[in-house]
Parts: structure tokens; C-alpha cells; sequence
């Protein structure tokens, strides 16, 4: 695997407001998000947690997954969790849609899981993708 591209001076300004092993956290799981999609589109927001949200295209809704960076621990989130699947009930959420896992050390960041869902949330992102419908183009009408 390549090294992903280093982090945004944005990125690294947002995470110095976290305690440097939480910032650690989501550093590390953002280098093993872009390691299994390095084409994968990034994106920053910052609202009561800062986020990095990861798409497959450019788009919202091919997003697949996203980090969030909360004072004492960082999720990993898949847009789309509830359809992916879990024999063991690792991902955590109530929702009809988003799932997430908790990463609360350095050690987590060494289970196997957390690989095998980004990779299957990818794979399941690129299938919902191509299985929907393209968009009909209309022309427009010029007076």
C-alpha cells in the first residue's frame, strides 16, 4: 500500500484543539481510510465534533464512511452501516442507517475489524452506486 497524502495544515490546526493521543487517533484512522481508498474524496467540517467525511466520488451520497473526533475518543462511522454486514454486532448505533465504532486507544487501531468494514463499506458504497439509476438530462429551453 502507498503512504496517503499528509494531512491538510487545516486538519492539523483543527485536531490541536484535542488532546494530542485523541488527535493521534483520528490521524491514524484517517491514514488507513486513505490507504484502502486512495482515490477517496476528503472532506473536513467542524460543528460540535470535527469530522472527516470520505466519498467515493465527489459526492454526498456516495459518501461511505467519516471519522469524528470527540474530546476523549474518535468514531469510526459508515454512512450506510445498518446494510452492512456484522455477525459478531461489533457496530454500534440505533439508527436506521449510520453505524459506528469507538476507538478509544492506540491498540484498537490493531483489530482486524476495522479494515474489513472500511473495505466493505467501500464495496458496498461502489455497488449502491452503480445500481442506481442515472440521472436523465433534460434540455433546456432557450427564449
Amino acid at each position: 500500500m502507498s503512504e496517503p497524502p499528509p494531512p491538510s495544515e487545516e486538519l492539523i490546526r483543527l485536531l490541536s484543539r484535542y488532546d494530542l493521543k485523541v488527535g493521534e487517533l483520528g490521524l491514524a484512522l484517517r491514514a488507513m481510510i486513505l490507504e484502502e481508498a486512495p482515490f477517496a474524496s476528503e472532506r473536513i467540517f467542524e460543528t460540535y465534533a470535527l469530522a472527516l467525511v470520505y466519498s467515493i466520488t465527489d459526492k454526498w451520497r456516495d459518501t461511505f464512511c467519516h471519522v469524528v473526533v470527540y474530546t476523549k475518543h474518535v468514531n469510526l462511522g459508515f454512512n450506510r452501516g445498518a446494510e452492512l454486514d456484522d455477525p459478531d454486532g461489533r457496530l454500534e448505533g440505533s439508527g436506521k442507517i449510520i453505524r459506528h465504532l469507538r476507538v478509544e486507544r492506540p491498540e484498537d487501531l490493531r483489530q482486524p475489524h476495522l479494515r474489513r468494514f472500511i473495505r466493505a463499506a467501500i464495496k458496498h458504497a461502489k455497488s449502491v452506486a452503480t445500481e442506481r439509476p442515472k440521472a436523465k438530462r433534460s434540455a433546456k429551453k432557450v427564449l
